[in-house]
């Protein structure tokens, strides 16, 4: 069985890491200290501003402008 997941790559210490979800290791039979192989891709993300219509543009901007105050509260808690 093989797992396919998008996991993030985290600071351990000095290095980087991929953290492997429990239920993905219990589904596919994997414990501490198996030996696995992995293959790495990254993934590119898309600029969805690039697809958005240009009303939809218009509006977030407005909400933006609107709420720029109360947003960057939030992003400070």
């Amino acid at each position: 069985m093989s797992i396919t997941s998008i996991q993030k790559v985290i600071k351990i210490g000095s290095s980087a890491g991929v953290t492997l979800p429990a239920r993905d290791l219990k589904a596919a039979c994997i414990s501490l200290g198996d030996q696995v192989e992995i293959t790495v891709t990254k993934i590119q993300h898309k600029n969805y501003t690039d697809e958005a219509s240009p009303e939809v543009v218009k509006i977030l901007n407005e909400f933006m402008k609107k709420y720029d105050k109360a947003l960057k509260n939030l992003a400070d808690r």
